[in-house]
């Protein structure tokens, strides 16, 4: 078992670097993986909107459903 640290230390993670030159890299950091900026002006409004919508839009959905006519 003495050798299992020296064969951690000779892998070296080199299949983990990131690979700038691939297509398929794209910038890493804060706020990135987002499909939004939430640095905006309005951002806070549009948020609130969104989640409002989309709490109250099956209970508008049940009440219509109940109240047309058959």
């Amino acid at each position: 078992m003495a050798n299992a640290p020296s064969l951690v230390t000779k892998r070296d993670f080199h299949a983990t670097r990131a690979r700038l030159a691939s297509p398929f890299h794209y910038p890493e950091g804060p706020r990135t993986n987002i499909p939004f900026n939430p640095l905006t002006k309005y951002f806070a409004f549009r948020y609130w909107a969104f989640m409002a919508v989309g709490f109250g839009l099956p209970f508008g959905i049940a009440v219509w459903q109940t109240k047309k006519n058959k």
